[in-house]
């Protein structure tokens, strides 16, 4: 009995070795496949970092063109709000030599003159563009229209 006892707890060792070698392998295995995803999470990794780094790179230009573009903004609307105030001055001194001429032309007309003149009016503060025009229309016809009495302006 003590041979077979002993037969016995050597087969039941040698069935675990078998499992134990069979699982070893089954392990070593998983660790080839763990090592190889290793190697492309690695990939992977290195990529995102480089993707990172280039994203980075891009929104510091982007923030660069930003501030630059509202450097260029802020003196192209301070340049624009000088110029309207330019041509705001120029309109209202234009409507001034208007009135001065049409009270020229008025003190030059014969006194015995059907057509009564046009009451000049205020200067608005922001003349629009339809006043321009008419300001135009009255200086050209002004300056075409010939001096009979020899009146200078």
């Amino acid at each position: 009995m003590n041979h077979s006892l002993g037969l016995a707890i050597e087969s039941l060792v040698a069935v675990l070795l078998v499992l134990t070698i069979g699982y070893c392998m089954l392990l070593n295995h998983r660790l080839k496949r763990l090592r190889a995803d290793e190697h492309s999470l690695k990939a992977v990794i290195a990529e995102l970092i480089t993707a990172t780094e280039i994203a980075e790179r891009a929104i510091g230009g982007i923030k660069h063109t930003v501030r630059d573009v509202n450097e260029n903004l802020d003196s192209q609307l301070t340049a624009a709000t000088n110029m309207s105030e330019h041509l705001r001055r120029l309109l209202s001194e234009c409507d001034n030599v208007v009135r001065r001429l049409s009270k020229i032309a008025i003190a030059a007309r014969p006194q015995g003159s059907a057509v009564e003149p046009e009451p000049v009016k205020a200067a608005a503060p922001a003349p629009s563009v339809t006043n321009a025009k008419a300001v135009a229309a009255a200086a050209q016809a002004f300056s075409e229209r010939r001096r009979t009495g020899g009146l200078a302006a």
